[in-house]
């Protein structure tokens, strides 16, 4: 299951959906207050957030499960499989991309920023297309599912929980957000196997090295597999 990021949707996944089909099967969360869910309330609370994911996911098959999060959704991740693990079914493999380890949280203050304030944090991480900054009427209707996302994220306390599952962990060289130092800490978080992936470029590496972390997944899957 892939998590998306602050102001993120489910849809942010698809190409690397396409990539990984058929072989992998990707299930994307969609966080209440955007796109098909822009009718709900947004939630901003990481612990509400991983109860209600957790609630979806426990209906599933059992089939084996990694979770791949990033920013945002890296914690958002963990805490839905420590949920899991604690019901009795830990998670395959869990991939976190683009955020400080739990033990590592530095809070924020964006969530409390003006419009223009929010506005300007999404143009230093990049991510959204610059088009769409410019939509006044677009972003005054995004707005208040952006600024739970960050509250949710921003006044999420640490925590030094640990998963009985590998742990890969993924971040940009040049991430404003994450210290190399704030990735390996990840390493905390498992009583299993660690690996620390670094790619060149920003938060949103990820947009620019697709093929090589869906290269990655589909490799770990046939890991899980066997």
């Amino acid at each position: 299951m892939a998590f998306p990021h602050a102001g993120g949707s489910a849809t942010y996944w698809y190409p690397l959906s396409e990539r990984l089909a058929p072989a992998v099967e990707t299930l994307a969360l969609q966080y209440p207050g955007r796109q098909d869910r822009r009718h709900e309330e947004p939630l901003s609370s990481i612990p509400e957030l991983a109860d209600r994911a957790f609630e979806a996911l426990a209906d599933e098959d059992p089939r084996p499960l990694a979770l791949f999060g990033h920013s945002l959704g890296s914690i958002l991740a963990f805490e839905v499989a420590l949920r899991l693990q604690a019901a009795g079914r830990t998670p395959a493999w869990l991939f976190a991309s683009g955020y400080p380890a739990p033990s590592r949280l530095r809070g924020g203050d964006v969530h409390l920023r003006g419009d223009a304030g929010v506005i300007d944090e999404l143009r230093t991480v990049g991510g959204t297309d610059p088009v769409w900054l410019e939509n006044t009427e677009f972003m005054q209707s995004v707005l208040p599912a952006l600024r739970a996302d960050y509250t949710a994220i921003e006044t999420h306390e640490r925590g030094d929980g640990a998963l009985d599952c590998p742990l890969t962990m993924l971040t940009g060289d040049d991430d404003p957000h994450t210290t190399l130092d704030e990735a390996r800490a990840w390493a905390e978080h498992t009583t299993t196997a660690f690996d620390l992936r670094v790619f060149p470029g920003g938060h949103f590496y990820l947009d620019q090295h697709l093929p090589e972390i869906a290269e990655l997944i589909a490799v770990t899957a046939k890991e899980i597999a066997g």
